[in-house]
């Protein structure tokens, strides 16, 4: 096991005298030590000490000399405390660089300060690692007593079932180990859905999980699906362990439009999920969930939390150059310096934290005032999953604002569940923080030494930073949000601000083994070559905090308990749970060490827009994400198809969207409100380029039953509703782009035939055949026919003024026996790849659609698959080119007896709107 004297030998000087010291609280002269673990200065004049953990330094830099010969150090502290230290010489200057280098880089855990701290003199309480019992928890919130419909499982006893779980796990009783086993597959890191709030006010729960492993073949898994169902299914018979609806009795009402709105919040921004799909994971594809509906939240992941922290840390760093240049007189007080209130609003930083409050608040409305289950994922499910759950149960449950409570939610939501702290602290530190500015002659080594120390920092740099891309401030994040609620609601929570302050200050510190591993199995089980677990090698965070010498100070003196009591209902009362306010966010000015003037002034209100939510979505025609079954289609086609996309064929002119209009079908289905849902086929928008982006699927809006999922949207303060493809990334959409550009050059050369004629036509498809037609043979029950129509009133290539008008029922012609006027298009040719078969889905099957070449009557049909798409003019019948198989069209409504197309039908997207 490491000592304190085996890092010993990395300090080249123990002790430096004459250090002048110069921070944000006055400069001082003393004395400056160096120890295993710390960075000590002391104050001569007051004797005060001030004292600095290695991992709490997060940048040293190394300073040219100044012009009275003093050699500076300047260290910034991930607590966003700066200061400079001056010495006298320049050999002590480099020698406390490299010795502070050598202590702060490690390469292990186990040398961290918490394996040999020992207090002194010793906690009253030690019972910090046995603070959070999941079956004590659990029991606390129901599970076992108030509802049977929850059991307990040692199925990851051991870790190998999932290594960043707990041991234990709460999941639906209904579903057996044996499906749990199955359902890990499905998810990443074998993460399932597994419980960690049930709500005390009724049986909604919140349930966290991963994402799903849907990649582009649209995978599913059958016993996942059964594990959603059952836990959206959980408060129907909560008597009974196997669940399931409760049949009413005999003589006993049925309630009616008491329907739960069950929500997969997915955390991510569709850009992020979709460049997820691409890797073969990816998000739920709702039709395979029909007892919940899905909503984005947008939340962006931990690169541009980190890089939005690091600007805050800019503007902080720039405002300490400034004051350090505008000092004033002999005394060295600085004069007042405002921080730049711009830069920091381009950090984004607050509008990052009211995006995570507005997410919460969606979950907590969905819980408390529908009644209902919220299952959270985002990509892993241990970053903004374990953000928006545990904020969400902070508002709920008035137990987490205590005290112990608070500490116990950190455990659970946190801890247990396996929030990487030792990958987004980035505890271990890095040589590239450790600079020197230019002008710095130094002391460096000459000659062997010189060679050796380059290649010993060559070998570091390839080897020891791979680590810092996962660093992120995500619980640095949860804390921020927890004090924008605290200081919303100053009265409802027993801890004040400075707990949460030194709840970050020893995030980094070390002390404590709480924060040191990245899930339970690593604190929990002992390594190789260790005879004991780190948990019993080291203290928890919570022994420090309950001693009974330290928590009255981290107590708040305005706590209120009696507020959060359920049976209030004087005005005002709210049955202790919290909606918070995500607009109304402001910097912790406290924890930068800031002034609220300094760092806030007149708040903007426009840099805190909350979460922007895309949902709900309630299929894959509605989900921006996953790729739609043409789109699979085309996609499989763009390697057959290449040689056709790159002939020199004119492009088509640019054509906007039109909506598309879906009336109600028999055989539509049924959604989980008792809503009849339609279908409706997208049109292929061609814009500029070669990106060509599906359009949503619209249906005919439906109304929502009181207290439901729009109410959650729209009550939602901060709520900021975007266009279902607004943040539809292009790059992603890459592979179908090639597949439909392919496509649609398959569309333009039959266009140049069909414009041009058999004999003028200087396309590939001219070159190789002579392209005839024969018109199309009727058969009962399958035609398709409409209005002849002649060349130069092709829907293809002629605009919309030279189309012939549509038949109005009524007219002279409406009594006329019906003969087809269009021949059939089939293509024979081997070289030519086109697809057999479009995927038909139920929805299209149910649905009404449009054609915007002509109004065509036609023939109700029994048998779709054989009916045929008919084009062309059969005034000079050319020679025939034939298909294996039909192309699929469209189902048709019956109107007065005829069967009819609306205006607006485009399946290959090619058409110009009408």
């Amino acid at each position: 096991m490491d000592t304190p004297g085996l890092r010993m030998d990395a300090i080249k000087v123990a002790k430096v005298d004459n250090v002048v010291y110069r921070g944000n609280d006055g400069p001082a002269t003393g004395c400056l030590h160096l120890t295993a673990h710390h960075l000590i200065f002391t104050d001569s004049s007051s004797q005060s000490e001030k004292w600095v953990p290695y991992p709490l330094i997060s940048l040293v830099t190394r300073l040219p000399q100044t012009l009275t010969g003093s050699s500076p150090l300047a260290l910034r502290c991930r607590t966003f405390d700066s200061f400079v230290l001056f010495f006298p010489r320049e050999e002590s200057a480099a020698d406390v660089f490299e010795s502070v280098r050598e202590l702060t880089v490690t390469s292990s855990i186990s040398s961290m300060y918490a394996f040999f701290y020992r207090p002194n003199p010793p906690f009253d309480v030690s019972d910090g690692w046995g603070l959070y019992s999941p079956r004590e928890e659990f029991a606390r919130m129901g599970v076992g007593s108030r509802t049977k419909a929850w059991r307990f499982t040692d199925i990851n006893k051991d870790y190998s079932f999932c290594p960043t779980y707990a041991a234990r796990l709460v999941v639906p009783a209904r579903i057996s180990d044996t499906v749990l086993t199955h359902a890990a597959k499905y998810r990443s890191k074998a993460r399932i859905p597994a419980l960690t709030y049930h709500h005390w006010a009724n049986f909604a729960t919140i349930t966290r999980s991963s994402q799903p492993m849907v990649g582009l073949t649209n995978s599913r898994s059958i016993q996942d699906e059964k594990l959603i169902e059952a836990i959206f299914q959980s408060h129907l018979n909560p008597t009974s362990a196997f669940g399931g609806e409760v049949k009413p009795k005999p003589g006993q009402p049925v309630v009616y439009g008491a329907t739960a709105t069950n929500l997969i919040i997915d955390a991510r921004p569709t850009t992020n999920a979709m460049a997820n799909v691409a890797k073969g994971a990816g998000t739920e594809k709702m039709e395979h969930y029909r007892e919940g509906k899905k909503a984005y939240l947008g939340i962006d992941n931990i690169h541009v939390m980190r890089d939005s922290l690091a600007r805050v840390v800019d503007c902080l760093r720039e405002a300490d150059m400034l004051a350090s240049s505008l000092q004033a007189g002999e005394n060295g007080q600085s004069g007042v310096v405002l921080l730049d209130r711009h830069a920091l609003r381009k950090s984004g930083w607050l509008r990052h934290i009211s995006a995570i409050l507005d997410g919460a608040l969606l979950i907590v409305r969905n819980v408390h005032v529908n009644s209902s289950h919220v299952l959270v994922h985002c990509s892993d499910g241990w970053d903004r999953t374990a953000q928006l759950a545990s904020i969400a149960e902070l508002c709920l449950d008035p137990f987490y604002r205590t005290f112990r409570g608070f500490q116990i939610l950190v455990e659970k939501d946190w801890l247990a569940f396996g929030h990487r702290f030792a990958d987004r602290c980035g505890h271990l530190s890095s040589e590239k923080f450790f600079i020197t500015a230019s002008g710095d002659v130094g002391t460096a080594p000459g000659g062997a030494d010189a060679a050796q120390a380059f290649f010993a920092s060559v070998q570091k740099q390839f080897t020891g930073q791979g680590h810092l891309k996962e660093t992120s401030p995500v619980f640095h994040q949860f804390l921020e949000c927890v004090r924008q609620i605290q200081r919303q609601y100053p009265t409802r929570f027993e801890f004040n601000e400075l707990f949460l302050q030194k709840l970050h200050y020893h995030l980094y510190s070390c002390q404590f083994g709480s924060f040191l591993f990245n899930n339970e199995k690593d604190r929990r089980t002992a390594g190789p070559e260790q005879s004991k677990a780190p948990w019993e090698r080291t203290y928890s965070i919570w022994d420090f905090f309950n001693d009974s010498r330290n928590k009255p100070e981290y107590l708040n003196p305005e706590y209120d308990g009696s507020l959060d009591d359920p049976a209030r209902r004087e005005p005002g009362a709210d049955m202790g749970v919290l909606l918070p306010n995500p607009r109304d966010v402001r910097f912790w000015y406290q924890l930068y060490g800031r002034s609220d003037e300094e760092m806030n002034g007149r708040i903007v209100v426009n840099q805190a827009v909350g979460a922007e939510f895309l949902g709900p979505v309630e299929n894959s025609f509605e989900d921006p994400v996953l790729p739609d079954e043409s789109e699979s289609d085309l996609t499989s086609l763009a390697a057959s198809s290449e040689s056709i996309s790159r002939t020199s064929t004119p492009s088509l002119p640019t054509m906007q969207p039109e909506p598309v209009r879906s009336l109600p079908a028999a055989d539509s289905a049924v959604s989980m409100h008792g809503q009849s849902q339609t279908g409706s086929l997208p049109d292929l928008v061609h814009g500029q380029g070669t990106q060509n982006f599906p359009l949503p699927r619209t249906r005919t809006p439906q109304p929502q039953p009181r207290g439901g999922l729009q109410d959650v949207f729209a009550e939602s303060p901060g709520t900021a509703m975007r266009s279902l493809w607004a943040s539809v990334s292009s790059g992603a959409r890459t592979a179908a782009s090639a597949a439909q550009a392919a496509y649609g050059g398959v569309a333009k050369e039959i266009s140049r035939n069909l414009a041009s004629g058999p004999l003028e036509g200087e396309g590939e498809l001219a070159e190789r055949t002579a392209p005839t037609y024969t018109p199309y043979q009727h058969r009962a029950g399958a035609s398709r026919t409409a209005p002849p129509i002649g060349v130069d009133q092709n829907p293809w290539s002629d605009p919309i003024s030279a189309r012939p008008p549509p038949q109005v029922p009524g007219s002279s012609h409406e009594g006329e026996p019906q003969v087809s006027a269009f021949a059939s298009l089939s293509i024979n040719d081997p070289t030519i790849a086109l697809p057999s078969r479009l995927p038909r889905t139920p929805t299209q099957d149910s649905a009404t659609f449009s054609t915007r070449a002509a109004h065509s009557v036609i023939r109700p049909s029994s048998q779709v698959d054989d009916s045929c798409v008919t084009v062309g003019p059969i005034g000079a019948p050319p020679a025939p080119i034939s298909i294996s198989e039909p192309v699929i069209a469209p189902a048709a409504t019956e109107d007065n007896g005829n069967t009819s197309l609306s205006a607006g039908y485009d399946p290959l997207g090619v058409w110009a709107n009408g």
